[in-house]
């Protein structure tokens, strides 16, 4: 009888039946399978409640202290199988933004975002700092003078309130959002300038994903700048992201130990600065130490007794020495890929070893049909990376298979031939268990893909060796010989064989009973290869409180640290000023 009900009534009937707490009223807003994806404005998480009744006990549990008001409907989307509308809100304690999907008057999928705290607001716009002090004033102190102080105070005189270890684009990201809402932060991080994440690593790598997907926040990539960045030109961006910024930043500073004081709710810090232990006491403490943790360095019978060089792919950075030698890659991930194409192009003789089936997606392709809402095109249509990042947040992960499946569908069928050739080359494909893509297989697992932007023609032309479905038996003095006696000739050995799980950092900064307490780091519980259940619905633990009190996890791509260190930054700035941050958890 609701089928006409369109965004605004519906809003209006929503708000009404939470003010009168009439459930049947309430739930007849909502179809049997719908979902309510919050960040922070109702359950001071990043959660996704699934069907009307969890969203309803979600409700009673918390409408007396958030207290939402000023519904107001922002714009409505273009007409299509659903009805769907951008809204803003108010609460207790903040204001937000959200978007709501309608099938048949009926709410599908209903996202809430907190975007801002009353009170605390950022300094930007009209409400931007003046920056100088126009007259004339004896003993003035300028820009640089509080620059200076504040370097020289911060981790010494002045403890930070929120401690940073790691200095990436995530660090760097939470920290610049901090910084906007004056929550005192360090990062420290162990290697010399800020960027050298990028730096360090292999001579040839640039990003995967275009320039569209990976700006910072506050501070955009110019409209000239290249599609897929080359890593050094990231890594100088980092570094003067971070002077522009203004983050304080101890670098050539590795993090040794911490613990935490439960008698005085603060963290115990030991990190390393210029020969000298010292001591940070910080209220929170965020590990932006990466998506992945320890390097995986395969244990292989004969290790031992092969004489050419062995490298992680974390440590191996330029084909030139091994010209004209014999390369062996175990693996076939991206790194793997991107290595194997290096030492090609610098005169090597590669070999790649397949252990499991890959996932692989041309970059164009990608481009063109896989992130729509990151191109320039979207640009154009008055789409920024905030209202990129929101919309693609506004569908939650349980029903993100319907909407990737007819993607990889096509992404198979327009590269129906390149697909063929692969597997004609004995490459082992895979699309994910349940043809998902990329899109699903990197909240799972964050492994087992590869971006082509190249390599793939190297196996199918031959000029990349390829073993595939072979176990590995032994490493000889000069090579690698396989299950089936075949043996590889090898003067360098690359294990592209990815990392460990990210509570790693966890277990050798803090203990392995934190870690163990903490629980998994990414994954969603999805019950696929190497992400076991239970179901979670959202990635676990990442940006949202743990259950080791104020410890925080910052990691994964440029697009989510841009994102979701509004979220993790808000929760921190909550707590720092004494608003109540009551967790909701469902049973």
């Amino acid at each position: 009888m609701h089928s006409d009900r369109q965004p605004a009534r519906w809003l209006a009937d929503f708000h009404a039946a939470m003010v009168s707490r009439d459930k049947v009223q309430f739930q007849a807003l909502f179809l049997d399978d719908s979902y309510w994806r919050d960040f922070l404005a109702f359950t001071w998480d990043i959660a996704t409640l699934e069907g009307h009744d969890s969203i309803w006990d979600m409700l009673l549990h918390r409408l007396d202290e958030v207290k939402p008001e000023n519904w107001r409907i922002e714009s409505e989307d273009k007409p299509g199988d659903t009805a769907g509308a951008w809204f803003s809100f108010e609460t207790a304690v903040g204001r937000g933004k959200g978007h709501l999907r309608l099938k048949d008057g009926r709410c599908w999928t209903f996202f809430t975002t907190l975007r801002e705290l009353k009170g605390h607001e950022e300094k930007r716009g009209e409400t931007r700092v003046a920056g100088a002090q126009h007259g004339v004033v004896k003993g003035r102190r300028v820009w640089q003078d509080g620059r200076n102080d504040a370097r020289a105070e911060l981790g010494i005189s002045k403890q930070p309130y929120c401690l940073i270890v790691g200095g990436g684009q995530g660090g760097l990201a939470l920290a610049a959002r901090l910084k906007q809402l004056d929550v005192p932060t360090l990062i420290v991080d162990a290697l010399p300038r800020p960027g050298d994440g990028w730096r360090r690593r292999y001579r040839s790598l640039c990003l995967h994903d275009p320039v569209w997907y990976d700006h910072m926040p506050y501070l955009p990539f110019p409209d000239h700048w290249p599609i897929y960045t080359p890593k050094d030109k990231m890594g100088d961006w980092l570094e003067a992201y971070a002077s522009i910024l203004e983050l304080d930043i101890w670098n050539s500073t590795p993090c040794t130990h911490a613990e935490w004081d439960d008698t005085t709710k603060r963290w115990s810090v030991e990190v390393e600065r210029d020969g000298r232990t010292i001591t940070l006491r910080p209220a929170q403490l965020v590990l932006a130490t990466g998506m992945s943790g320890v390097p995986n360095r395969p244990a292989i019978n004969g290790q031992e007794s092969f004489r050419g060089a062995q490298l992680h792919s974390s440590d191996y950075k330029d084909g030139a020495p091994y010209a004209g030698k014999n390369c062996v890659i175990i693996g076939a991930n991206n790194s793997a890929h991107d290595i194997a194409a290096d030492l090609w192009e610098n005169g090597a003789s590669v070999a790649m070893i397949q252990r499991s089936p890959t996932l692989v997606v041309k970059s164009s392709t990608l481009e063109r049909y896989g992130r729509p809402l990151y191109s320039q095109a979207a640009v154009e249509a008055g789409i920024d990376a905030d209202k990129a990042d929101l919309i693609a947040a506004s569908i939650p992960y349980r029903i993100l298979p319907q909407f990737a499946k007819p993607v990889v569908a096509r992404f198979r069928q327009d590269d129906a031939e390149f697909y063929g050739k692969l597997e004609a080359a004995g490459f082992m494909l895979t699309f994910g268990e349940d043809e998902t893509g990329i899109g699903l297989m990197y909240p799972r697992r964050g492994s087992g893909y590869y971006i082509d932007v190249g390599a793939s023609d190297l196996i199918i032309n031959g000029d990349i060796a390829l073993k595939s479905g072979v176990e590995i038996d032994h490493l000889s003095e000069d090579g690698v010989t396989m299950a089936d006696g075949t043996t590889l000739p090898a003067d360098l050995i690359v294990y592209a064989t990815g990392y460990g799980p990210m509570n790693d950092w966890a277990a050798l900064l803090i203990s392995s009973a934190v870690a163990d307490k903490v629980g998994p780091c990414w994954g969603l519980g999805s019950g696929t290869a190497k992400d076991s259940g239970p179901w979670e619905g959202e990635l676990r633990n990442m940006w949202k409180p743990t259950n080791q009190e104020a410890l925080w996890f910052q990691g994964g791509n440029l697009q989510q640290a841009r994102h979701f260190s509004i979220y993790t930054a808000l929760q921190i700035k909550a707590r720092m000023e004494g608003i109540a941050t009551p967790v909701y958890r469902a049973d």
